[in-house]
């Protein structure tokens, strides 16, 4: 492969950016994307650190954050595989980037900007679930946000239908597939059961 190795070489072969992508950033939230945000209930976190990038997928049963301001954005942390790789990462590198989608929407929200990990008893208690509190929360302090073409999920047919679950593994076989040993059913089964919403 020959790679693009300069910012003039990339510029020649995609010419300039459609003015309207560029004038439809914010640096703040406007009612249009508070009433979006708060439809979405899940994110995908995207942070980076020395070992390299992470994406993480993050969804609740309601809005998957809550809006302090127009300028910070709140996601509880709840109990999980304890990686923390985002956590790790912000702890070292605050920039992060979150892409939002709302079911049956074909745009995405995007937000860039940076964060702070905190286990405030105030913050946590924001996000209180039958008593469970999430472990730390994550502040998003926006520094642009912008809706994306709906070009990508559209092309995709990201919300038609669904793909036939029997044709692709599951986490159970992800996990046999590095441990012959691995009771992979026995451990799908368990896993649907603690993913549902009283999970907190």
């Amino acid at each position: 492969m020959t790679p693009i190795t300069s910012i003039e070489d990339l510029e020649l072969i995609y010419g300039e950016a459609v003015p309207r992508s560029l004038s439809k950033v914010t640096t703040h939230i406007t009612p249009h994307y508070r009433t979006w945000i708060e439809a979405s209930r899940f994110v995908v976190l995207s942070t980076v650190g020395p070992e390299g990038t992470d994406g993480s997928p993050r969804g609740d049963d309601g809005a998957v954050v809550e809006i302090a301001d127009d300028k910070t954005l709140l996601l509880p942390d709840w109990f999980g595989n304890n990686r923390i790789d985002s956590l790790r990462n912000i702890v070292r590198d605050n920039r992060v980037s979150l892409m939002f989608m709302a079911p049956s929407s074909t745009n995405v929200v995007r937000v860039n900007g940076t964060a702070l990990v905190t286990v405030d008893e105030a913050t946590r208690r924001r996000f209180e679930k039958k008593g469970k509190l999430p472990r730390t929360v994550i502040a998003i302090t926006i520094g642009e946000m912008y809706f994306q073409c709906a070009k990508a999920l559209m092309r995709s047919e990201l919300w038609k239908g669904a793909i036939d679950d029997q044709k692709l593994p599951t986490a159970g076989d992800f996990i046999k597939e590095r441990d012959a040993l691995f009771d992979g059913k026995t451990y799908d089964e368990t896993y649907a059961e603690y993913a549902k919403p009283r999970m907190w």
